[in-house]
């Protein structure tokens, strides 16, 4: 069987519209990309995408007939919206086994690699997380995980307690147990994302030592290090949490900040915490301190 992909790129306040449309013609799926490519997910209610524009790629069988759904488009979200409009025919595939293919180990720091299913890892004294890419879920590709884990790479953990705050794949909380960390909990306010953790943790070998928890849970016991990978308006919201996660002297790692947003989440953090240099990484900004 073949398919046809419709690619739109789109006013970013226009995307709600645009993928209710898509999804109501019959696609069988419509997936979010920023410009530069990267699969992108839905902000929380009430939170602006990072980026004006963002790319809907849409799916459907190949007996659709999409010059009405052009014709409709065009009507409900404008010509200026349409004139990106492409589309392709995509041949039926194993999907799974084509982005496992493009998946190769990768290194972090000093000795942290991620590594997906049929891969290994030589390197002598190589610490490994095993992780296939999955829908939602970061895996180390993304320059936001990448700066965490490198940070991570560079910590004295063995015998810390650590906090992922938006834990997701659970990426960054395994990497954190597997160089050392006593414990690990990991927040999320998606059930999936904890059932994905879980799963991982389990490959992983250590999920004994993570405990998992909806983001509505009652605060834990504050721990030595704290790392969020999430939205800047979200870390500017949730700053007092992040103080209340941590002890006195604890170190925290704040990611998913563009570099002009740098300033606000830095304001908000400053009273709390002692601050570090940002890291960088392209247009993405880590931001690291001590709480005081």
């Amino acid at each position: 069987m073949t398919y046809i992909q419709v690619f739109l790129e789109i006013e970013s306040e226009d995307t709600q519209a645009a993928e209710d449309l898509l999804m109501e013609s019959g696609a069988l799926a419509v997936t979010l990309q920023d410009p530069g490519g990267e699969p992108v997910l839905e902000p929380a209610p009430g939170d602006s995408p990072l980026w004006p524009t963002l790319i809907l790629c849409a799916l459907f069988p190949d007996d659709m007939d999409l010059s009405a759904l052009r014709r409709q488009a065009a009507l409900t979200l404008g010509e200026t919206n349409m004139a990106s409009w492409r589309q392709e025919t995509l041949q039926d595939q194993v999907w799974e086994r084509v982005w496992l293919d493009d998946f190769t180990p990768m290194q972090f720091g000093r000795r942290l690699w991620i590594c997906p299913s049929m891969h290994q890892v030589d390197a002598r004294g190589a610490v490994v997380v095993h992780l296939d890419p999955g829908l939602a879920f970061g895996t180390g590709t993304h320059p936001t995980t990448a700066l965490c884990l490198r940070w991570l790479d560079g910590q004295e953990l063995r015998g810390q307690s650590v906090i992922d705050l938006g834990c997701g794949s659970g990426v960054l909380a395994i990497a954190a147990l597997l160089l050392g960390a006593d414990r690990c909990i990991g927040i999320d306010n998606d059930p999936q994302a904890l059932t994905a953790s879980r799963d991982n943790a389990i490959r992983n070998g250590v999920s004994e030592r993570l405990r998992l928890l909806a983001a509505d849970h009652p605060d834990p016991e504050p721990a030595d290090v704290l790392v969020a990978n999430i939205l800047s308006s979200i870390l500017i919201r949730l700053q007092p949490q992040v103080s209340r996660l941590l002890r006195p002297g604890g170190r925290v790692a704040l990611s998913g900040i563009l570099d002009t947003q740098v300033d606000a989440v830095t304001e908000a953090y400053a009273g709390s915490f002692a601050l570090d240099p940002p890291q960088q990484d392209g247009d993405w900004i880590l931001i690291t301190g001590r709480k005081r």
